[in-house]
């Protein structure tokens, strides 16, 4: 880091005075007020800090005062199912047209952007009920001596074949 350089992770009073309406407001319960909720602002740099440093969330370091890590990510969740991310993307793409940094800049960017789906990487399971394919049953003695090999269809159930 330059000296004056700013921490990615710190959200500055320009980017938090663009984010902070977006923010649902969750009002404190009255019958049963409990723990005071930790500031979003701070939250919100504990989940960028997780992104960008690409950690767990249950590693998020609590000296930094931030917030616990399943504290950010259930703020993450809870902001995302009440549309923060899509509401903050629309003004963040537009800045970004215009030439500005906007809210979208260097590593954040994957944030402006949903994840695209992907599809898996592995093939229908051969042993399924209902596909094709073959199933090898070996039966050993205490110390690794083979007893019994056969080699049935993949549909066919494991305990069918320790009774022969």
């Amino acid at each position: 880091m330059r000296k004056g350089e700013q921490l990615p992770w710190i959200v500055s009073d320009e980017l938090w005075a663009r984010i902070e309406p977006l923010l649902p407001v969750v009002p404190r319960r009255a019958d049963h007020p409990g723990r005071k909720r930790l500031d979003d602002r701070k939250v919100l740099c504990g989940i960028l800090f997780v992104l960008h440093i690409g950690i767990p969330w249950e590693f998020l370091p609590q000296k930094l005062g931030f917030s616990f890590g399943m504290t950010a990510w259930r703020r993450l969740r809870d902001w995302h199912q009440a549309g923060v991310a899509a509401a903050a993307r629309e003004p963040a793409l537009r800045a970004q047209r215009r030439g500005r940094a906007g809210l979208v800049a260097g590593r954040d960017r994957r944030l402006a952007h949903p994840r695209p789906q992907r599809r898996p990487k592995t093939g229908a399971s051969p042993v399924d009920r209902a596909r094709t394919g073959a199933k090898h049953h070996l039966i050993t003695e205490g110390h690794g001596i083979p007893l019994a090999v056969s080699l049935t269809g993949g549909n066919c159930n494991d305990v069918t074949q320790l009774c022969r």
